[in-house]
């Protein structure tokens, strides 16, 4: 699908994204680790299609590691580790993360320090849904070990503006939570954490300092809680449906793609493997 016009009356305090084709090739080639959010960035209407799976372990199979970054909840985690050809998953707004070793069979794990107290996070999240009629705790809250999620459009009965999870998000604050909204849900907890802390936690286990290697790292993402990846990892990336959240995010992706949701992130991979095969066929 075409990309959505970015007006610059829309986009306040920073710059439009530029168009993903105009990326410069050797960067992509470059790439060691893709991250990606998951909902409405790998999914498209809800569902994982086999195309954007596909995407995944075509780049897994070219050597990159691929990293989700989600606020799913640690359950989810814990099966996409397991199951998905990923070197690992950041849960939870960057609470937790999980990898993987097949050959091993042995999953290492690694949780951030929760503060404050649970059943007052549970409290706001009744008083934000009493506020917000229509909202609702998240179909998947049972499976969560460090924040609270309120539903606003994935299986409530009508799916409601991002306004009404900005309000939301205001009774959390307001009460001494961190809040963050998604396409889907606002997610709040009581900690000093975010998807930019958890991807730290993970690479200097698994790998390198993050902040040294962010020239060969990417981020693909669609929506608010996105915004500190998009801050601080050079070579990010949009899926075209992040456009009606531009006007509020703190930070914007460099470059958005033409296509939405998982088409996108296909159409990324796709930019990343060309990129990448004609790195190697040049140095040949």
């Amino acid at each position: 699908m075409p990309r959505a016009a970015l007006a610059p009356s829309t986009v306040r305090g920073g710059q439009n994204p530029e168009p993903l084709s105009a990326a410069p090739a050797a960067r992509l080639g470059a790439l060691r680790w893709v991250l990606t959010d998951i909902d409405d960035t790998l999914t498209t209407d809800g569902r994982l299609t086999a195309a954007a799976y596909a995407a995944i372990e075509r780049l897994s199979a070219a050597g990159l590691a691929v990293v989700p970054v989600t606020g799913r909840p640690a359950g989810w985690c814990d099966l996409i580790a397991r199951l998905w050809p990923v070197a690992a998953v950041v849960g939870e707004n960057g609470a937790l993360w999980y990898a993987y070793d097949p050959a091993s069979r042995r999953m290492r794990r690694w949780q951030a320090a929760a503060e404050g107290d649970r059943a007052r996070l549970m409290a706001l999240a009744g008083r934000a849904m009493a506020t917000v009629p229509g909202t609702a705790l998240a179909a998947d809250q049972p499976f969560r070990v460090a924040d609270v999620a309120v539903d606003f459009r994935e299986d409530v009965a009508s799916p409601l503006p991002i306004e009404a999870a900005e309000r939301v998000a205001a009774v959390f604050e307001a009460g001494g939570a961190t809040a963050k909204v998604s396409s889907i849900h606002v997610n709040a907890w009581f900690g000093a954490w975010d998807k930019w802390a958890g991807l730290e936690a993970l690479f200097a286990t698994l790998w390198r300092p993050l902040r040294e290697v962010l020239d060969e790292v990417a981020y693909v993402g669609d929506s608010p809680n996105d915004a500190p990846l998009f801050a601080r990892v050079p070579l990010s990336v949009g899926v075209a449906n992040v456009a009606p959240f531009l006007a509020r995010m703190e930070a914007r992706p460099a470059y958005v793609t033409r296509a939405a949701a998982g088409v996108g992130f296909v159409e990324f991979a796709e930019a990343v493997l060309a990129a990448r095969n004609n790195r190697e066929e040049t140095q040949e």
